[in-house]
């Protein structure tokens, strides 16, 4: 079996498929993209597809390390990105040649459902009550929301209590029966954090994810050692020395994105070497139904997940939704806030092509927005 195919296509609301076929009539689908950058990676999958044509697609270890390291130059997050959604893709035509989900392939389940979470805002907290009340009544057991706005590097006494108050708000709608985790988005500083944390603690959060800016992870020890709330870190790190240092910092929660961090093949290993430290996987995934479907495929085979994020709704998702993209939404229908392991082989659901070749006829140019202080100066996002 060869490849003989790699297409790519930008769907709304802001995300890149991409298409691997072979010469004996399997198809696999991956998603490689970079919110607000998915064209510049698009770029990056053409120019890797040059080496992937006419190869074995089974062959997926040694893909993974010929496109990962076959150039001097390596890393980052849009080659790393590249890589992950063709090897969610090698990994789904795996699944179809075999017969078998992926998570089969991975060594099996360990468990029946998969917990997710939604998404429930947060930036501004005037709709914060409603928006978890809805989750509760859909039967969710655990949201997430920001933790904040715009924050001062050094938070004045009213933004601390800003950002207890709004986290209240959540605890009230959910009881003590659900969890609420907490996204900083890297708009603490160290020392706000250092302040915020033990603030935040008596409303028990199921973890912090991101107080400070990825490239501040010499800075996370401090943190964890002043925080009773698990901090959890990982969305824009993009491969498994990336969580080296987090890990021996003592983060609780590692947070790859199969969509980022290498694909299948790299988060199962950084879901092993979290393990070792005794942390647990909750892969970030604010992304379409492919990445979802791969993120589902390892939580199923790995024995240290905790939770997993999902987008079914979310404020990002303008004029186009998660499941407009599969033939049948069953297979990542949420019951009581889980999802059962779907039937299907390969990434267990099945992508509606016409609609995604629809779809990148019209395209996007989806960018994050950019936060300025009152005093003008540029605010993390």
């Amino acid at each position: 079996m060869k490849i003989t195919r790699v297409e790519t296509f930008l769907v709304p609301p802001r995300w890149l498929f991409c298409r691997v076929e072979t010469d004996e009539g399997h198809v696999g689908w991956g998603e490689p993209v970079v919110e607000g950058r998915a064209e510049v990676v698009r770029a990056a999958v053409e120019v890797l597809a040059e080496y992937l044509i006419g190869e074995d697609p089974l062959r997926i270890e040694h893909h993974w390390q010929v496109l990962t390291k076959g150039g001097f130059y390596r890393g980052g997050p849009v080659l790393s990105s590249a890589v992950a959604g063709l090897d969610q893709a090698l990994w789904d035509i795996a699944g179809h040649h075999y017969g078998a989900p992926v998570h089969a392939l991975l060594g099996g389940p360990v468990r029946d459902r998969v917990r997710v979470y939604s998404w429930v805002g947060g930036d501004e907290p005037s709709e914060l009550a409603e928006a978890v009340a809805a989750q509760v009544e859909a039967g969710m057991t655990a949201v997430k929301m920001n933790a904040s706005g715009r924050l001062s590097p050094i938070p004045t006494s009213a933004e601390i209590d800003a950002v207890v108050a709004r986290l209240a708000v959540a605890r009230e709608q959910l009881g003590p029966g659900r969890d609420v985790a907490l996204d900083f988005h890297g708009r603490a500083s160290a020392a706000a954090a250092r302040r915020l944390l033990p603030e935040l603690a008596p409303l028990r959060p199921l973890f912090a994810e991101e107080p400070v800016l990825p490239e501040h992870a010499h800075l996370l020890r401090d943190v964890v050692t002043c925080s009773p709330v698990p901090v959890a870190t990982g969305e824009r790190l993009y491969g498994r020395t990336d969580f080296l240092a987090p890990l021996e910092a003592g983060v609780a929660v590692v947070q790859p994105d199969l969509s980022h961090a290498g694909g299948i093949s790299e988060v199962r290993r950084i879901a092993a070497l979290a393990e070792t430290r005794g942390a647990v996987l909750a892969p970030h995934c604010p992304l379409g139904p492919i990445a979802l479907a791969a993120s589902l495929q390892v939580a199923f085979a790995t024995p240290n997940f905790l939770i997993q994020e999902q987008s079914i709704g979310i404020h990002y998702h303008e004029g186009a939704e998660l499941l407009d993209y599969v033939t049948d939404p069953a297979p990542l229908d949420i019951v009581a806030g889980h999802i059962a392991a779907p039937p299907g082989h390969g990434l267990g659901i099945t992508v509606d092509e016409d609609a995604v070749r629809e779809a990148d006829r019209k395209g996007h140019a989806w960018r994050n927005p950019v936060w300025r202080h009152d005093d003008g100066s540029m605010a993390e996002w």
